[in-house]
Formats: C-alpha cells, sequence, structure tokens
C-alpha cells in the first residue's frame, strides 16, 4: 500500500508541484505519442528528433495540466473528500488538496498554468508541419479540460469514457501529424484500441469511487448504471478493442506485425474477471486495476515498436 501525500513530505515546491500532476500515470500519454510517431515513421516519413522531442514533452506537461484540473473541480465537488472506498494512488485523486499539500486555489492556477503553457509550442509545430495541426491541438485540450470543468463536465454526464477514447486517439493523430504534415487514416487505425484500452482505466477506476461520485453529483457510467451492469462495460470495451485490431489487420490496413497488440489480451481478459468477480467489493479491484494500466501501456509500447519493424 502506498501512503498518501502529506506536506511534510514535501518540502521542496518544485517536487511538490511536480508530484502534484501525478507523474506516474503519464506513460499512457508517452505511449500514445510513439504510436503516433511510429505511424508517420512506417509510411516512410522522415522523423524530425525535434519536432519529436517537443511533441512528446508538451503532450506529458497537456495531460500533467488536465490531472491536475481534474483535480481541482473534484475537490470543489467535493467527490474526493467524500471518497472513503478510494484505493490510492489509482482512485480518489492525488490527495493533494484534501491532505493540505497544496490549497485549492494554488491547485487550480497550477493546473491551468500547464495547459496553457502548451500553446507556445504548439504554435511552433503548427507553423513548421500544417495548420491543421491547430485544430487537433484545440480539440485535444478541449476535450482534457471538459472531462472535469463546468458546464460540460463530461465525466459527470456518463460520457466521460467517450472524452478519454478521442483525447487519447487524437495524442496518436497529432503526434503522426506533426512528422507528416496531413492527416492520415493510419494512426486512427492503430490508436483506437490503445484509446479504447485508456478508457478502460478511467472506466474501472469508478467503482471503488462509486458512492463518492453519486454523493457528489456525478453522474458517471458506474453511477448510473449501477456495478452489477456496469461491470459488463469493462468486458465489452476489452473486447471492441481487440477486435478492431484483429479486422484492421486481417483487412490489410495495418501490417501483419502489428497482430503482436493482440498479445496483451490476455492481460485485459484477467483484469475483466477481476472486474466481474469484484465489481460490488471494489476494496478488491487493486489487482485489477494494475492489470488494466499494464494493458494498456504494453499494448501502446508493442504496437509502436510493430509498426516500427513494418
Amino acid at each position: 500500500m502506498i501512503a498518501e501525500p502529506l506536506p511534510a513530505q514535501f518540502p521542496n515546491s518544485v517536487v511538490r508541484y511536480f508530484a502534484a500532476t501525478r507523474p506516474a500515470f503519464l506513460s499512457v500519454t508517452l505511449a500514445g505519442c510513439l504510436i503516433g510517431l511510429a505511424t508517420a515513421h512506417g509510411s516512410g516519413v522522415p522523423i524530425d528528433a525535434a519536432k519529436a522531442v517537443l511533441t512528446v514533452v508538451f503532450a506529458l506537461v497537456a495531460h500533467a495540466g488536465v490531472n491536475v484540473v481534474n483535480d481541482y473541480y473534484d475537490a470543489l465537488s467535493g467527490a474526493d473528500a467524500a471518497n472513503d472506498g478510494r484505493l490510492f494512488p489509482f482512485t480518489g485523486g492525488s490527495r493533494f488538496i484534501q491532505n493540505g499539500v497544496i490549497g485549492p486555489r494554488e491547485t487550480g492556477l497550477f493546473g491551468y498554468a500547464l495547459l496553457l503553457s502548451v500553446i507556445p509550442p504548439g504554435l511552433w509545430l503548427a507553423w513548421h508541419s500544417a495548420p491543421g495541426l491547430l485544430l487537433i491541438g484545440l480539440a485535444g485540450l478541449g476535450v482534457g479540460w471538459a472531462y472535469s470543468a463546468p458546464p460540460l463536465k463530461l465525466m459527470c454526464r456518463g460520457v466521460g469514457e467517450f472524452a478519454i477514447i478521442a483525447a487519447w486517439l487524437l495524442v496518436a493523430i497529432g503526434a503522426d501529424f506533426v512528422q507528416r504534415g496531413a492527416f492520415a487514416w493510419t494512426p486512427v487505425l492503430a490508436g483506437l484500441p490503445f484509446a479504447l484500452l485508456v478508457a478502460n482505466i478511467l472506466y474501472i477506476n469508478q467503482f471503488p469511487d462509486r458512492v463518492a461520485d453519486a454523493h457528489a453529483g456525478k453522474r458517471t457510467a458506474v453511477v448510473r448504471l449501477g456495478a452489477r451492469r456496469a461491470r459488463w462495460g469493462y468486458l465489452a470495451i476489452v473486447l471492441i478493442a481487440y477486435a478492431w485490431l484483429a479486422a484492421v489487420v486481417f483487412s490489410g490496413a495495418l501490417p501483419a506485425w502489428t497482430a503482436t497488440g493482440l498479445a496483451t489480451l490476455p492481460i485485459s481478459l484477467g483484469a475483466a474477471r477481476g472486474l466481474l468477480a469484484n465489481a460490488e467489493r471494489p476494496g478488491l479491484l487493486g489487482a485489477a486495476i494494475r492489470q488494466t494500466i499494464l494493458a494498456a501501456n504494453l499494448h501502446g509500447l508493442i504496437m509502436a515498436a510493430a509498426l516500427v519493424a513494418s
């Protein structure tokens, strides 16, 4: 069990604010960027190292900003404060506000500063690739902000998973676009299974948070459906993700090497089995949550490697 953050653990303000971004959970954005860079490379596009590094760094910064903004709005709603069933560090927020490490106002300012900081490098990348990158970047930032921020608060309306799918699909599309200078369908085809698996991370996290979310008025998919019915949604997302990959490989739309992305199916099915058994006992979901995170990250890395190898 990982201990929750306390003020005494962070005497250094730089370390404190860095830790508030939940850096351990940014790896899915790195994997999404690698898929996009790999689809461009696999299409014969020469990779510009400077643009690739800038893309990855500021995609991570944008994800960090979304994490912090989400903590801020969950603190305002009272959802995290009321969450006695959390499985830290996976659910219930970072606990930085609730444990007095950083104040709510400072958290909000920090989160929005991170989101705003990606605009200048985004403009530079658009200038050196194509103007269409502006639409992709704005869509990504907009979805990330709208996930938790009013008035949209997509996670509170039972459509948070769709926002996550869109956001991480845009990560792959954007990383490809920076190198290619144009839109292509390859990152969409290769990135969709990955984006679905990332969405399942947020989906399974709703089970330990269900009571607190309902108390705070967050009408997530799990709150709306109830644990017994909602657990099947996780399995459905898994099956759609891997069926999509199998179909596009079989049709020849992706190289045969990318079928190696199916190697993470047993991990995802293991997590689904754990959720089906323990959906109404969220305290026992730790292993399934870890498997879900592993499946998404490993799948992304395998897909990127396969696209390069092809």
